[in-house]
């Protein structure tokens, strides 16, 4: 690793699509996918199972105040997204900001965040197939859950095994379900708030639901932050789109696009959803801590069936995540196979463009924390949740210091491809850097929802993974002097 990156390295250039692969072994990432499907992608990467599901929870924590929370985080996510926007339509490759680190900070940065970012996403997987496999035994009890968890798994393994177009389209169906859904619930519950909508009780949903029953902040300022807590790990999710840009037809547009619509996007789906919620119902209403926040909702609006409906836009939802943590944590698996940083099996292609390898070994893993979260789930399973919580900020956090540097890189080296620029450089990052760890400083002080716990546990891991790729660092520049150190032969 030379301590002076370029942004020219093998494999990750605009023209490649994120890689090459091993040669001789298949043709490397293709374009298979369309506008449409990236554009979907873009959109439903921030609408996750966590925001229907475990909303309940912070509003229960912070009342109306919810929304500050939501607001602080969505301000967060749109300033790194706009930092990884930025160095992505500069160099769009699969590995993303895995790859942006490697060439800003180090290999050493590279191979640490991509091989966390990957175990992030295995969990994942096993925590979302099981998610799915509840709501599928409910419908179909004859079916044991732990057959439904194994059937999804499959299934979405083999979408992404066909070729990244199937992918993309079962994302597109996914996704836009979950946006028209969405969409629905604030426009018809947006009529209910504003007294529009016939048959909705106009004592109990209104804008006053937001200073009575204790007021806007019931439970004081600091419980804004303690939400904070509760709601950042549902905006994981919203990078994809860059990682996916490497294999669509026009990376560099199709970056610029998600990065430009990530602010309308968190606003609408999340701010939109939360300030109906809050409005219809009293934050303290015991439907919400006992249904579920958007089921009450439903249910208040006189919808029958709300709960049914409800569990479908969270299956859908679920196996949406499910499926995109599949494809992922494969690219980001091909793309450190690609850099040396993983075997290299995991960078070969098949003909299709698919890295079968990578896909493989990722839903292997997945299975494994399946089996542990049947076996062992408040062990082991409860363990590697845990232990991977944190990711997500460190993810960010890292993305802040690749920009800090990538930056000069690009002004140095090519100039005409900062399309996309971080605003008020480099002052915005650095505060976007210093309220990261002011999070990650105040989840230690939360003994309350596990928070010190999960820092703790991802610190350590994190820990972990950082010596492993310190000491393959120092070993390849030791063989490497040895190597230049070695006399040349001279032959007759």
């Amino acid at each position: 690793m030379t301590s002076q990156p370029t942004l020219t390295k093998a494999g990750s250039g605009p023209g490649d699509h994120g890689g090459a692969g091993d040669p001789g072994s298949g043709t490397g990432l293709q374009a298979g996918l369309k506008n449409r499907h990236l554009s979907m992608i873009a959109i439903g990467g921030v609408i996750g199972a966590g925001l229907f599901v475990g909303s309940s929870s912070g509003i229960a924590t912070a009342g109306p105040g919810i929304l500050l929370s939501y607001a602080l985080v969505g301000t967060l996510v749109v300033l790194v997204m706009r930092m990884l926007g930025e160095m992505s339509a500069a160099n769009p490759t699969s590995g993303s900001f895995s790859a942006h680190a490697d060439r800003a900070l180090g290999s050493w940065a590279g191979f640490s965040i991509g091989w966390l970012y990957w175990f992030f996403w295995v969990v994942v997987l096993a925590v979302e197939a099981t998610a799915g496999a509840v709501i599928l035994e409910g419908w179909i009890p004859a079916v044991p859950q732990w057959a439904w968890a194994l059937i999804v798994m499959v299934v979405l393994t083999a979408t992404n095994l066909v070729s990244v177009g199937s992918y993309g389209e079962f994302e597109f169906w996914f996704a836009g379900i979950k946006v028209v859904a969405i969409a629905a619930f604030i426009v018809i519950g947006g009529l209910a708030v504003f007294g529009l909508l016939p048959g909705v009780d106009s004592d109990q949903a209104g804008l006053s639901n937001l200073t009575e029953h204790g007021g806007f902040l019931p439970n004081g300022p600091g419980a804004i932050l303690t939400g904070v807590l509760l709601v950042v790990f549902s905006f994981m999710g919203s990078e994809i789109a860059t990682l996916a840009a490497g294999e669509s037809e026009d990376p560099q547009r199709a970056v610029t696009k998600a990065t430009n619509s990530i602010i309308w996007r968190v606003a609408v789906f999340y701010l939109g959803s939360i300030f109906v919620v809050v409005s219809l119902l009293p934050w303290d209403s015991k439907s919400i801590a006992e249904d579920g926040s958007y089921v009450a909702a439903l249910d208040s609006l006189g919808i029958p069936h709300a709960g049914q409906i409800m569990n479908f836009i969270v299956l859908t939802s679920v196996l949406s995540c499910l499926n995109s943590g599949l494809y992922t944590a494969s690219r980001m698996a091909f793309s450190l196979g690609q850099r040396g940083d993983a075997p290299k099996a995991f960078a070969r292609t098949t003909g299709n463009g698919v890295p079968r390898t990578a896909i493989l070994a990722s839903v292997a893993f997945g299975f494994v924390a399946v089996f542990f979260n049947y076996k062992f789930p408040d062990s082991v399973f409860l363990f590697l949740v845990n232990s991977s919580g944190a990711v997500a900020l460190f993810v960010w956090l890292v993305i802040c210091f690749s920009q800090l540097r990538m930056r000069k890189i690009i002004q140095a080296e090519a100039p005409e491809k900062l399309v996309v620029k971080m605003w008020l450089y480099p002052y915005l990052t650095w505060a976007t850097a210093a309220l990261i760890v002011f999070v990650l400083g105040y989840m230690l002080t939360d003994t309350e929802h596990d928070g010190r716990k999960t820092v703790l546990l991802s610190l350590l891991v994190a820990a972990l993974v950082l010596a492993v790729a310190v000491v393959r660092q120092r070993n390849g520049k030791r063989n490497a002097v040895e190597a230049d150190a070695q006399p040349t032969e001279v032959r007759d």
